[in-house]
């Protein structure tokens, strides 16, 4: 029987299997879904797995890379660095002032304070400045910077009113809150950094380089020294990250950047006095300055390791200590401005 002898009915029936692609089709023959048809669209490479709404790696580290690039594009951390920076050229004239052509420092560098004495070794050693500066700047200077950037990465953001615009995008708080403490991060390392850079030119310029006689009486080389002044470096920027968690926790308790930066700084001063009363010894383990200047162990021969782990331990502890709990501040504030 043809198609023309068939009744309309059954026309109508077989017809309607071409049209719906929800109905079975006859044996035999492939359904034809009007769906696969289409081109299927370019996966998003920033966005996370399809259903999901999650951002996906490359727009993290687009956001990482964004506040980096605010944190150091203000005008207030560029003259922060440049302050520091400026420090160890003043300690490098000074002492070329007191020490004259003669090359004999005023006032000696045996000392027998809780600093470790390096100020006596400059004129011998330029490179002696690099260690002269980082023991200068790391009780106030350094911490100040960084409790100052700290201190302002989430007040900072609220009190100008773009907070809120920030977790409109699909990053999520607990990621913007990584990101931020990331830049802070860095910031210690860059704040460091630039100090022993600086102090490393102006050491190389106004005195004599050569080989590095230890704490302990050994002779190094000067390619050894230098990379004995690089660990030094990033143990006194590991030491800075207690204080970043303690200044990123203050700056989701308030919307006024400035605010948290006095109190950050504040708190840095309380606990620099609490550290230096002798009747309060039994807290002072405890205090995140402590074991600041166990970076001099580096410049032992053998290391002496102790003092430098646990530094490194009681920052770990003051940092999931106070970045939980600016987790828990941030995940579950009011963002109203």
């Amino acid at each position: 029987m043809s198609r023309a002898e068939l009744p309309q009915d059954e026309r109508t029936e077989r017809a309607g299997h071409r049209e719906h692609p929800d109905r079975p089709g006859p044996p035999g023959r492939p359904e034809r879904d009007a769906a696969r048809c289409e081109p299927e669209p370019e996966p998003d490479r920033n966005r996370g797995p399809e259903g999901t709404g999650h951002p996906g790696p490359l727009w993290t580290l687009g956001l990482f890379r964004s506040e980096l690039t605010v944190t150091f594009r203000r005008w207030r951390t560029l003259a922060l660095l440049a302050v520091l920076a400026a420090v160890p050229l003043l300690v490098g004239i000074a002492v070329r002032i007191e020490t004259g052509d003669d090359g004999s420092a005023g006032g000696g560098g045996g000392g027998g304070g809780e600093g470790p004495p390096f100020i006596g070794q400059v004129t011998n050693n330029g490179l002696f400045l690099v260690f002269t500066a980082l023991a200068a700047t790391l009780p106030f200077f350094l911490p100040m910077a960084v409790g100052v950037v700290a201190g302002d990465s989430i007040a900072g953001e609220a009190g100008a009113g773009t907070l809120r615009y920030l977790l409109v995008a699909p990053a999520g708080r607990t990621r913007l809150l990584l990101a931020k403490f990331t830049a802070v991060l860095v910031f210690c390392l860059a704040a460091t950094l630039t100090v022993a850079v600086s102090a490393l030119a102006t050491g190389a310029l106004l005195f004599p380089l050569g080989e590095v006689t230890l704490l302990s009486g050994t002779t190094v080389s000067l390619a050894d020294g230098m990379l004995r002044a690089m660990a030094i470096a990033v143990a006194v920027a590991v030491s800075l990250v207690g204080l970043a968690a303690l200044g990123l926790f203050v700056s989701t308790l308030t919307n006024s950047g400035i605010a948290a930066m006095a109190t950050t700084v504040g708190l840095l001063i309380t606990v620099q006095i609490l550290g230096a009363i002798p009747h309060l010894d039994a807290i002072h383990p405890y205090l995140f300055p402590h074991h600041w200047m166990s970076f001099a162990d580096l410049l032992r021969d053998p290391v002496y390791w102790d003092d430098l782990l646990d530094n490194l331990r009681l920052q770990g502890l003051y940092a999931a200590v106070f970045g939980s709990a600016a987790w828990a501040r941030f995940t579950g504030r009011d963002i109203t401005v």
